[in-house]
């Protein structure tokens, strides 16, 4: 009798630790999926601050006084400025902003923006325009404009989710 009272105590011990198993799993299993989706999103700040971070990098096309950052760079290009290397200024525009977003914004399936644009414009004309991945319906976006010597610039960034 006492035999049969120890199997059934061990039994009982034994389905629950498997219980135990089965909610362990399935708690990590929903901790990996809540924390997974926190890293997929991207926010309209972030596209924000891009903008606000890019318009500062210092570029390799100079002027006579400085070596030009892209916010100025963006105005040179409208007026044909030739950096003093003899690049127009244009093209060292969209090979340096080319560079600064393929490596700020992964894009395919496996990362969490699926595609990009951007876009800046004067009212002459579009300076530049990249596109990159998949173009959807959902995206962050952020918009920034600015004049300078009587000419404003416009700059639309878009992050496909």
């Amino acid at each position: 009798m006492k035999k049969i009272k120890n199997k059934l105590g061990q039994e009982e011990i034994v389905g629950f630790a498997v219980i135990i198993i089965i909610m362990a799993v399935i708690i990590l299993f929903f901790l990996v999926f809540y924390l997974r989706g926190e890293r997929e999103s991207v926010e309209s700040y972030e596209a924000s601050s891009f903008i606000q971070a890019f318009l500062h990098y210092t570029t390799n096309c100079e002027n006579y006084w400085e070596y030009l950052s892209i916010q100025k760079l963006i105005f040179e290009c409208e007026k044909d400025f030739v950096c003093l290397d003899g690049r127009n200024s244009c093209e060292v525009l969209n090979s340096t902003l080319r560079g600064i977003v393929e490596e700020s914004w992964k894009t395919g399936e496996d990362y969490p923006v699926k595609g990009y644009e951007l876009n800046i414009t004067t009212a002459q004309k579009e300076l530049i325009y990249l596109k990159e991945g998949n173009i959807g319906a959902n995206y962050h976006s952020a918009r920034q404009d600015f004049v300078s010597g009587g000419i404003k610039a416009e700059i639309v960034f878009k992050a496909y989710i």
